[in-house]
């Protein structure tokens, strides 16, 4: 279970570390606004293209084979970005730290359900994203404070010596089990249409606020993408219980609401989190170690209270906790997207906004986790989590795309960020408010909740 939960929680410090260090990575990289969100996106675009196949992968050929092959590959491209000494290479080694933890996300988790059962899954699952939470609190403040003092190259090599011993731990600890799946088929085809078709459509987004709906490359990648998306349904409808996302799983309606909620609470969270320590920095004139400190409250609210709230949700019910989760949420984003538009106060203005996220995703988040996974049969665990993964990182990937509209003026106009963020919490808000009416509408307790009915 430790190397599981490092590791898992390794792939989040990756993502949440470079956040305060996107001003000194665009100075000493010498990119621009553009540069900065392909750093992020090289990194979100394999997680969301590739985590359907890394829990396929598990499924039919072994979870703890490819968990420690994902954190291999991870480790050493983590090692890279700490070495690159130009944009290239830097989106060349974030693209493959991606793949690894496209490997380790699904299959960590899918660990835990071979391990776990009942209410010691949910017990489990709600250290997980504890665990995960944590790790963003202390990557965004050591990164800040090691950009501050240091470079920012270190925020990357630290992360290289916990990975290491993860893979030990689990190379040592993780049992060597039968494959659920032994003598299924691995579905390449669909595996690389999957591939085909979110990589081309990320690229599309990608583009899309800089070179405009009509552009030769955001046309066609566009095209190209929902083209393989067609064609990936139509494999998988054909190959049933042997595809690397078997349909079926759909015909729960509680797992298609919580994919649906998925989509829209990370899609609202994704612009919101990258924009808010960018405002910090630029449009407060905060320190990165500042900023790191001014982000705290979300995952430590989060770390503190996921495993006991995922505790009530099993005990009050799972469908009540993820529709009240997102309202909270929304909540929070309607206070923060009442900033007035001079003299901002951290402690005034942002953080009753803040914790109330804060809270109002401590609520959804080891639910909606176990959820998952409870919806759908064990065999399909991996597949199940793969796809909820795949559905949230391409949340923050569309989010972090669609960042382009804001930032090519943030430079120059600090108002920018100001907007933004306001801009960013008012559709923040609606979606969480979408997300919990979908919850409310569509999970059903007994599907969820094995320990409950209704």
């Amino acid at each position: 279970m430790v190397a599981t939960i490092l590791a898992s929680s390794l792939a989040v410090t990756v993502a949440s570390i470079i956040t305060v260090a996107l001003p000194s990575m665009q100075r000493d990289l010498g990119t621009d606004s553009a540069g900065l969100q392909w750093i992020i996106n090289a990194y979100l675009l394999p997680m969301s293209a590739l985590v359907l196949l890394g829990g396929a992968l598990g499924d039919r050929l072994g979870r703890k084979r490819f968990f420690i092959l994902g954190l291999a590959i991870f480790a050493l491209a983590t090692l890279g970005c700490a070495c690159a000494p130009n944009l290239a290479l830097m989106l060349a080694a974030r693209f493959v730290q991606g793949v690894g933890a496209a490997l380790i996300v699904p299959n960590s988790l899918a660990l835990l359900a071979d391990a776990y059962s009942g209410k010691r899954r949910g017990h489990a699952v709600g250290t997980w994203a504890a665990a995960s939470t944590i790790a963003g609190a202390a990557a965004t403040l050591l990164g800040g404070v090691v950009v501050d003092h240091a470079d920012w190259r270190w925020s990357f090599a630290i992360v290289v010596p916990p990975a290491a011993a993860a893979l030990l731990m689990g190379i040592r600890s993780i049992p060597s089990s039968a494959s659920p799946l032994p003598r299924a088929p691995l579905d390449l085809t669909g595996a690389t249409l999957a591939v085909i078709a979110l990589g081309n459509l990320a690229i599309s987004l990608t583009y899309l606020p800089q070179a405009g709906a009509l552009n030769p490359v955001v046309f066609g990648t566009a095209g190209a993408g929902f083209l393989a998306l067609a064609a990936f349904v139509y494999v998988e409808r054909r190959k049933q219980k042997d595809a690397i996302m078997p349909l079926g799983i759909f015909s729960s309606g509680s797992f298609s609401g919580i994919s649906i909620l998925t989509l829209l609470l990370y899609c609202a969270l994704g612009g919101f989190m990258v924009l808010l320590p960018l405002f910090f920095m630029n449009g407060l004139g905060y320190s990165a170690t500042r900023a790191g400190f001014a982000l705290l409250p979300l995952p430590l609210v989060m770390g503190t209270l996921s495993r006991p709230l995922g505790d009530l949700a099993t005990r009050w019910g799972v469908r009540r906790t993820l529709s009240l989760g997102p309202v909270v949420v929304a909540i929070g984003f309607a206070l923060i997207a009442t900033l007035p538009g001079e003299r901002v106060s951290y402690w005034l203005d942002i953080f009753p906004g803040l914790a109330t996220i804060s809270l109002g995703m401590a609520l959804t988040v080891a639910p909606l986790t176990t959820a998952v996974m409870n919806a759908v049969e064990n065999r399909f665990a991996g597949a199940a989590s793969g796809l909820n993964n795949t559905i949230s990182r391409t949340a923050g990937l569309i989010a972090t795309s669609l960042l382009g509209l804001v930032l090519p003026n943030a430079s120059t106009y600090k108002s920018a960020f100001l907007n933004g963020l306001i801009h960013a919490s008012l559709i923040g808000a609606v979606l969480a408010i979408a997300a919990a009416v979908v919850s409310f509408a569509m999970i059903r307790e007994g599907e969820v909740n094995p320990d409950k009915d209704g």
